[in-house]
């Protein structure tokens, strides 16, 4: 899974779900890039700004895709150590509902 599937799949699914309203979320595999999904304008929308955030989401590229595929709990891989929040700890609990 690159960065490019994982924008377009990212942006799917906001379009779908919407974004946090307020609030600007980053995904951040490191040296691979970042998605932002950013919930502050009256349109959310989504992009691969690493900027400053509400709640920044360290998590390789590798295992993001196998919790994006279920093949991986985002909660374990988080007790594991595979995944870190920065920032706003709620905003993370709430991004199971855009992203489904």
């Amino acid at each position: 899974m690159s960065l490019t599937d994982i924008t377009a799949g990212m942006k799917e699914r906001v379009e779908k779900n919407g974004a946090i309203a307020g609030k600007r979320v980053v995904f951040d595999f490191g040296e691979d890039g970042a998605v932002l999904i950013d919930g502050t304008g009256d349109t959310p929308c989504v992009s691969n700004d690493g900027s400053a955030a509400d709640c920044r989401i360290k998590v390789s590229m590798a295992d993001f895709a196998e919790i994006a595929a279920g093949k991986q709990n985002a909660q374990m891989a988080f007790m594991m150590g595979k995944l870190k929040v920065e920032g706003d700890m709620s905003i993370a609990m709430q991004l199971g509902k855009i992203l489904a």
